[in-house]
């Protein structure tokens, strides 16, 4: 689910893209930046971030992340645009921002705290859907029963 999540930004099509570039250039406009002043205090080259703008890269995390602050917007919003996260998601949202927010983490890092993240994400609900208390917790009988072998 998360790692699905993260790595729609990366197969994702050009409207997921060029939808995202479209938001960027009117955030900027309406902020009265030029592209190379964005560019700029992002901390990224003039030429990328036209190439964002224009549907042509896909940025990481990491650079929306940078580009939110210049612009002093949400980076979840930002990410929710590049298809990193979806809008409805929930406590498992945050851990994903937290994640991919972390400057001291390389991407390939974050890949693995996410896919680890996900993993448990997918096991509780593998265990939700077979236990027969419906909690994943074993119920006072299956303790007794634990307990008398």
């Amino acid at each position: 689910m998360v790692k699905a999540k993260v790595t729609e930004l990366a197969g994702s099509g050009l409207s997921t893209v060029g939808a995202l570039g479209d938001y960027l250039k009117e955030q900027r406009t309406q902020s009265r930046l030029s592209l190379r002043q964005l560019a700029e205090q992002a901390g990224v080259s003039n030429p990328y971030l036209s190439q964002i703008e224009r549907g042509l890269r896909k940025p990481s995390a990491e650079v929306l992340q940078q580009i939110a602050k210049a612009l002093r917007i949400s980076a979840e919003q930002l990410y929710i645009r590049a298809g990193i996260l979806s809008p409805d998601d929930g406590v498992g949202g945050s851990v994903e921002l937290a994640v991919l927010g972390d400057t001291g983490l390389t991407e390939r890092q974050k890949q693995s705290l996410l896919d680890v993240y996900a993993s448990f994400l997918a096991l509780n609900d593998a265990e939700a859907v077979s236990a027969p208390t419906g909690d994943g917790e074993p119920s006072e009988a299956d303790e007794a029963t634990t307990a008398r072998s």
